[in-house]
């Protein structure tokens, strides 16, 4: 299984079938050409759509790829206002946050963030059981959308 297989099936649902003759790998990344890119030399930097890279063995996966991810997974939550913010910043997600759940609430499965809007704003880690109505965080951050201001300030 290709790692960017394997990182789609964290999250259920129906499986995205990647046709694997319009995929390419160049230095560990991962990128989804059309039938017209895929005649072009390659020898390229950046060409079609980014589905991610491995690093050390770990797949590290593209907002290109999250979103494609929305209409087949069926790990979800929808957060509200306050907590897509803060989610946004790097924080988690607690109970509070939480408008709507779908598919697995196991403690351990991975996760999509939305907002109020279907937009993807990223993904997490269930740490805690999501039918309680406790104050504590129920999903730890792992990848938002702000990931990349945040390392853009810091250099």
């Amino acid at each position: 299984m290709k790692p960017y297989e394997a990182f789609v099936s964290k999250f259920g649902g129906r499986k995205i079938a990647f046709n694997q003759e319009y995929i390419v790998e160049k230095n560990n990344r991962f990128y989804f050409l059309n039938p017209r890119l895929k005649k072009m030399p390659i020898n390229f930097y950046y060409a079609g759509l980014y589905l991610g890279k491995t690093k050390n063995g770990v797949f590290f996966p593209s907002f290109n790829l999250l979103n494609f991810l929305v209409e087949a997974a069926d790990n979800k939550v929808v957060v509200n206002g306050k907590a897509a913010w803060l989610f946004v910043c790097g924080r988690d997600v607690f109970h509070r946050g939480l408008l709507r759940v779908m598919g697995s609430k196991q403690k351990g499965n991975a996760t999509l963030v939305l907002n109020e809007f279907g937009e993807c704003l990223g993904f997490g880690k269930i740490i805690d059981d999501l039918d309680e109505a406790e104050n504590k965080v129920a999903i730890q951050n792992v990848l938002d959308v702000g990931d990349f201001l945040r390392r853009e300030r810091n250099r």
